[in-house]
C-alpha cells in the first residue's frame, strides 16, 4: 500500500521499538487440553507426582527466609533506613524492624504441599467449571527454554480471578518453575485462604504506596532481588486490575519498572518478557463485573464469600485458551533506545526516578505487552454473536443473528482475529450452543433473540433501566473483547462518514482526533497515528471496504454495510462521550466538583435520557465510561484535574469543552440500511 503523501512522523523511542520485527508463535498452532487427561486419571496421584521444575542456570532457589534476609541486608533497603533515621531522629533498628514487619507481611513463603493441595483441589474445581483448558505447545517449549537461560516475568491479561490460579496450575502441570505473583492486599484478610496462598507463591503489596519511602523500598528490592538471582519467575498484570469491561486497560509502569530495573543497571545480561492471554467462553464474574460499572461497590473478598460461591461449581463455564506468547528480549528491544549510562551517575543503592527516555521505553513497552495479549486473544463465536446482539437491541431472529454472525466472522478473520469456530459442526449447532451457554445473558422467545430483561421498554422506570443495563454490561463484555480488531478501521470509517469527504488528508485529521479522545477506551501505541491510520486502512482495503489513491479514498460498492456495521459497533461510546460532554457544559458544575460527585449527578441524568428516549445506548451508565470521558477531557484541556485535601477536584473549561463538543458531535455514525441486507 503507498505511504501516506505530506503525513510523516519523526523518529522518536516509539517509532523505533514498534518498528522492529516481531518472531511470533504459530498463533494457531497445536492446543493441548489439559483437562482431558484429568478428566482420565487419578487427581491425587497428579497432585502427589515428582515435580522437578527447570531452574534458571542450574541455581537451587533460595529459601522465603534467605530471600527476606537478603533483602533487609540489601544496600538499598540500608541506604533508606539511614536516610528515615536521621531525617526523624528514629533509631536504625526501630525503622529495620519496621522494614523486617513489611517484608513478614509481605514475602512469598512457598510450601511444596500447599502446592500440591492447590493442585489436587483447582483440578476438581476446573474439572466441574470448565470443559476444556486449551494451552499452546509451542509456547510452553519457549517458556521451558527462556526460564533457564535469564530472568522471566510473566505478564498475563486479567479478566478474571482465575487468571493467577490457572498460570500457577499450569506451569505446576509442565513442571516449569512456579512463580512469584503481585497479589493485593485484599486476599489477606481471606482467612486460611490468604496465607495459603501465600504459600503458593503469592506476595501481597498495598495498591498504592503514597510517600511511603521504606515500604517502596522493601518492596522493589524484593521482586529485584528474586529477578537478579532467578529465584523464579515473577508474575504480575501489567494493567494493573482486572477488566471490568473486557477491553483491555492501560498499561501500569510502577512494577513494569522495578521488573526490567535489574537489567538496565547491568545486574543481569537480559531477561525475557513473557505476554500470556487467557481468553474466557464465560467469564466467571460476568454478573459482578456489570453492577460494580453501575456503581455497586466491589464484595470485600473472604473466605466466607468464597464458599458461598461454590454453587457457581454447577454451573457450565465453556473453556479457556491461554497462549503463551514469544518471549521478548529486553535487551534486544531497549538496544539504541535506552541510554543505561543513567544509571551510572549515582550509585546503585541510591533511589531514582526513571530518566525521560527510560519512561517513554517503558510506556512503549507496558503498551507493547498489551497489544501482543490482544493479537493473541483467541475469540468464541459467541463474542461475535454478542457484537449483533447488541446492535440489533431490543432483539432480532434466529436466522438474522446467524447470519450476520457469519458475516462477521468473515470480516473479523480478515482483520486476523483467531476466532475458535467448531469445525464439522453446523452454524445452526454453534449458534444455539453458545445461547444455551449463555442463557443468563440472552434468552430466545418465538425465534427471537433478545436480552434478558424483566419488561418490555415500554413499562420501563428508571430503577428497571438500571436492572436493564446490567445484561446490556454482561452482553457488551463480550463484544468488548473483540473491538481491538476493528478500533482502527472502524475509526477511519466513522471519519468518512463524519468528513463526507474523499481526501485521506481530512480523513487522517478526524482519525487522529477520534484516536486522541478515545485513547482511555482502547489501546493505542503512544506516537503512533500513522501506524495506527495506515493499519486500519489496509485492513479496510484487504476487506475490499476502501479503495483510492495517495490523495483520495473511495467506499466501494459492497464496502457499505462494511462501514456501517464498523460505525455502528462504536456508536455507544461517541454517543456516551457526546452525553457526557453536553451534560457537563450545561451543568449546575460551576464550582469545583469531584469525580465521585459528577458520576452520582450524571448516572441519574442519563437514566432520565434512556428512559425518555433521548438516547439510545444503555452503556452510557458504565461508571468506566464516565470516567474515561473525564480523563480524556482533562487531557484535552477541557476540564482540569487539581489535588485537594478532599482527593482530586476537577474544574470546567466551559470554552475548550464547548470545542469538543462542536468536534465530537457530528462524529455520531447513522446506522446505515446496509446493516439490515448483511
Amino acid at each position: 500500500m503507498p505511504h501516506m503523501a505530506r503525513i510523516t512522523m519523526a523518529g522518536s523511542t516509539v517509532e523505533s521499538l514498534y518498528s522492529q520485527k516481531d518472531t511470533t508463535l504459530n498463533k494457531r498452532g497445536r492446543f493441548e487440553d489439559l483437562m482431558e487427561e484429568r478428566r482420565q486419571s487419578s487427581d491425587l496421584k497428579y497432585a502427589m507426582r515428582c515435580y522437578t521444575p527447570v531452574v534458571y542456570k542450574d541455581l537451587v532457589p533460595r529459601t522465603p527466609s534467605a530471600l527476606r534476609s537478603a533483602v533487609l541486608k540489601s544496600d538499598p533497603v540500608q541506604y533508606v533506613i539511614k536516610q528515615l533515621a536521621k531525617e526523624t531522629g528514629e533509631s536504625l533498628d526501630i525503622i529495620s524492624d519496621e522494614a523486617a514487619d513489611i517484608l513478614e507481611k509481605m514475602g512469598h513463603s512457598l510450601h511444596l504441599s500447599v502446592v500440591r493441595f492447590f493442585a489436587f483441589t483447582l483440578s476438581k474445581i476446573f474439572k466441574a467449571l470448565f470443559q476444556k483448558v486449551h494451552v499452546n505447545e509451542e509456547g510452553i517449549q519457549k517458556l521451558h527454554q527462556a526460564i533457564q537461560e535469564y530472568p522471566v516475568v510473566l505478564l498475563p491479561s486479567h479478566r478474571s480471578y482465575i487468571d493467577f490460579l490457572m498460570l500457577s496450575y499450569i506451569m505446576y502441570t509442565y513442571d516449569l518453575s512456579l512463580p512469584v505473583i503481585a497479589a493485593g492486599m485484599d486476599f489477606m484478610g481471606m482467612k486460611i485462604v490468604g496465607e495459603m496462598l501465600r504459600m503458593s507463591g503469592a506476595f501481597f503489596i498495598r495498591r498504592s504506596f503514597g510517600g511511603d519511602r521504606l515500604y517502596w523500598a522493601v518492596f522493589s528490592e524484593y521482586v529485584k532481588t528474586i529477578l537478579r538471582n532467578g529465584d523464579a519467575p515473577v508474575e504480575f498484570f501489567v494493567e494493573g486490575t482486572r477488566s471490568r469491561t473486557g477491553k483491555s486497560l492501560i498499561p501500569k509502569l510502577g512494577l513494569l519498572n522495578i521488573a526490567i530495573e535489574p537489567f538496565l543497571m547491568g545486574e543481569v545480561f537480559d531477561m525475557y518478557l513473557i505476554p500470556i492471554s487467557i481468553s474466557y467462553e464465560r467469564i466467571l464474574e460476568e454478573s459482578l463485573y456489570a453492577h460494580e460499572l453501575l456503581g455497586v461497590p466491589k464484595p470485600k473478598e473472604s473466605t466466607s464469600g468464597l464458599l458461598k460461591a461454590r454453587k457457581i461449581l454447577s454451573e457450565n463455564f465453556g473453556s479457556i485458551h491461554v497462549y503463551f506468547g514469544q518471549p521478548v528480549s529486553v535487551r534486544s528491544i531497549s538496544t539504541g533506545i535506552v541510554r543505561r549510562s543513567h544509571y551510572n551517575l549515582l550509585p546503585r543503592h541510591i533511589p531514582r526516578k526513571p530518566s525521560g527516555d527510560v519512561y517513554s521505553f517503558l510506556d512503549a513497552l507496558g503498551h507493547r505487552i498489551v497489544v501482543l495479549q490482544q493479537k493473541n486473544m483467541v475469540m468464541s463465536p459467541w463474542v461475535l454473536m454478542a457484537t449483533v446482539v447488541i446492535q440489533n437491541l431490543p432483539g432480532l431472529t434466529l436466522s438474522d443473528l446467524t447470519r450476520q454472525t457469519l458475516w462477521l466472522k468473515a470480516i473479523a478473520e480478515t482483520f486476523g482475529a483467531f476466532i475458535d469456530w467448531p469445525e464439522n459442526v453446523t452454524p445452526d449447532k454453534v449458534i444455539r450452543s453458545n445461547l444455551a451457554l449463555h442463557h443468563n445473558i440472552v434468552k430466545t422467545i418465538k425465534n427471537q433473540v433478545m436480552l434478558c430483561q424483566e419488561d418490555t421498554p415500554a413499562k420501563f422506570t428508571v430503577e428497571k433501566i438500571f436492572k436493564h443495563t446490567v445484561s446490556v454490561l454482561m452482553c457488551a463484555s463480550y463484544r468488548n473483547q473483540i473491538l481491538h480488531v476493528f478500533v482502527r478501521p472502524a475509526l477511519i470509517a466513522i471519519a468518512f462518514q463524519s468528513t463526507q469527504s474523499c481526501r485521506r488528508e481530512d480523513i487522517y485529521s478526524c482519525f487522529s482526533y477520534l484516536r486522541e479522545v478515545l485513547s482511555d477506551e482502547f489501546i493505542f501505541s503512544p506516537g503512533n497515528n500513522v501506524k495506527d491510520f495506515d493499519e486500519g486502512l489496509y485492513l479496510l482495503m484487504k476487506s475490499g471496504a476502501i479503495q483510492g489513491s495517495q490523495a483520495d479514498l473511495y467506499i466501494s460498492e459492497k464496502g457499505n454495510a462494511t462501514i456501517s456495521f464498523l460505525s455502528v459497533m462504536f456508536t455507544p461510546f461517541l454517543e456516551g462521550y457526546q452525553v457526557i460532554c453536553k451534560y457537563l457544559l450545561h451543568s449546575e458544575f460551576t464550582d469545583d466538583f469531584t469525580e465521585k460527585k459528577f458520576i452520582a449527578a450524571f448516572r441519574i441524568h442519563a437514566a432520565e435520557l434512556i428512559l425518555a428516549g433521548a438516547i439510545k445506548y444503555n452503556e452510557v451508565l458504565s461508571v468506566d465510561m464516565q470516567k474515561n470521558a473525564l480523563a480524556a477531557l482533562s487531557r484535552l484541556g477541557a476540564v482540569e484535574k487539581f489535588k485537594t485535601a478532599d482527593g482530586i477536584s476537577c474544574k470546567i473549561n466551559k470554552q475548550t469543552l464547548g470545542r469538543v463538543v462542536d468536534m465530537l458531535v457530528p462524529k455520531m455514525p447513522v446506522k446505515s440500511a446496509a446493516i439490515a441486507k448483511l
